[in-house]
């Protein structure tokens, strides 16, 4: 009797055995036959994270900035402070977040900030017109939308 019981024993074992391959063959990442894998998502298809329109129209538009950071995966541009000529008493920096994969113009938010000199030759910040940040968004999607017809013409 002890021979047949081991004989079931190994049966049984073998066949828990291979029922568990097989479950774990099902985990595997390995296509079956036929089987294509899914294309990228639209975000990764060009190589950052965030909408190349967008990203490609906020560096054109802010090209008159000195760039301070540029994270294209991320989403944020910030330049560094710069001056315009014809008014050395003040300066200005931005920030813009590109928020979303998709060319849209809740996508995208833009922060300026706004120093003077005081008397004394310290800068001092200062409040902005609520209007410049607008201005700036709405150029960047002009361009963007820019940048996307002409890259579907041709």
């Amino acid at each position: 009797m002890p021979f047949v019981r081991g004989v079931w024993v190994r049966r049984v074992s073998a066949g828990v055995g291979a029922l568990a391959l097989a479950g774990l063959a099902g985990c595997s990442h390995v296509p079956l036959v036929g089987h294509k894998p899914a294309p990228p998502p639209p975000a990764t298809a060009g190589g950052i994270g965030v909408n190349g329109y967008l990203w490609r129209a906020t560096l054109d538009t802010l090209a008159f900035m000195p760039l301070a950071s540029a994270d294209p995966y991320g989403g944020t541009v910030i330049t560094d402070w710069y001056t315009n000529p014809e008014k050395p008493d003040e300066r200005f920096k931005c920030t813009v977040y590109i928020l979303d994969s998709r060319l849209r113009a809740d996508g995208l938010k833009v922060s300026v900030f706004k120093q003077q000199r005081d008397a004394t030759g310290n800068w001092v910040d200062s409040a902005t017109a609520a209007q410049t940040e607008t201005d700036i968004e709405n150029a960047i999607l002009t361009r963007a939308r820019q940048l996307r017809l002409s890259n579907v013409k041709g």
